[in-house]
């Protein structure tokens, strides 16, 4: 089963038990989706009317939580987290996780240096577990671990909520790319056109050149015919020609 199946399949049970509770009984939701070391999306848990309802109340703090894991990274809760609850081991490596998809967000190649202040990890042996053990077996991300060069090549990595004004810049990519894609196909389709066109084109000369060849055979053939055909002079009858013409 791939990751994005599994996601959804955890998204939708917690969608359904957030939807069935209200107030400081959606805080075991909260902890269990934040702690779940296959959950990585949360939007669809925001979005759920009883946790929206949460904004502004006494138990707002399970909100900034879910955002937090939503779109934020561990130096986010280090900055914030005298207003937010205290994370257990499995939230903070989780969150941790986050913050390494969230880099390999805009660059591709992470320097160790950035990450470790990033993850608050002190050593490189303690960075490249990390990667190895918590990121790349967890499938959320693929690369390469450079010693040489200090850093991580990002290979491929899973992607992460999108904040709500990240949207319009999202949706102008998309219109992007389908605009550039609906130019390619126009192009492919020329490309093909023109193809067909050199085919038939070369079908028809093809066929010209071996009707050309073919009538040059019958002509030969024919003038081949008529020379086997004329009569031939023995030696008797060119001596009897010369003596009727003496005559």
């Amino acid at each position: 089963m791939d990751i994005e199946q599994k996601q959804n399949e955890f998204i939708d049970h917690f969608v359904k038990r957030a939807s069935s509770l209200k107030g400081s009984a959606l805080a075991s939701v909260v902890t269990e989706a934040t702690s779940h070391p296959s959950l990585f999306a949360f939007s669809e848990i925001l979005a759920v009317p009883d946790v929206v309802e949460l904004e502004g109340t006494e138990h707002s703090v399970y909100l900034d939580v879910l955002r937090l894991f939503a779109y934020g990274t561990w130096s986010d809760y280090t900055s914030n987290s005298g207003r937010l609850p205290e994370l257990g081991s499995d939230q903070a490596l989780k969150l941790k996780q986050l913050t390494v998809l969230t880099l390999a967000e805009t660059n591709k190649v992470l320097p160790y240096d950035q990450l470790m202040q990033e993850l608050d990890v002190t050593n490189v042996r303690e960075l490249e577990d990390f990667l190895i053990n918590e990121c790349m077996y967890a499938g959320i991300v693929r690369g390469k671990l450079d010693q040489l060069q200090r850093c991580f090549e990002v290979q491929f990595a899973a992607g992460r909520d999108l904040k709500p004004e990240q949207l319009g810049s999202m949706i102008q990519t998309l219109s992007n790319w389908l605009t550039t894609s609906d130019n390619l196909s126009v192009s492919i389709q020329e490309k093909i056109k023109w193809a067909d066109n050199m085919s038939g084109l070369d079908k028809k000369h093809r066929k010209e050149v071996e009707e050309r060849v073919e009538d040059v055979k019958k002509s030969l053939s024919s003038k081949k015919l008529q020379t086997v055909s004329r009569p031939t002079l023995t030696s008797e009858g060119m001596r009897r020609s010369t003596l009727n013409l003496v005559e």
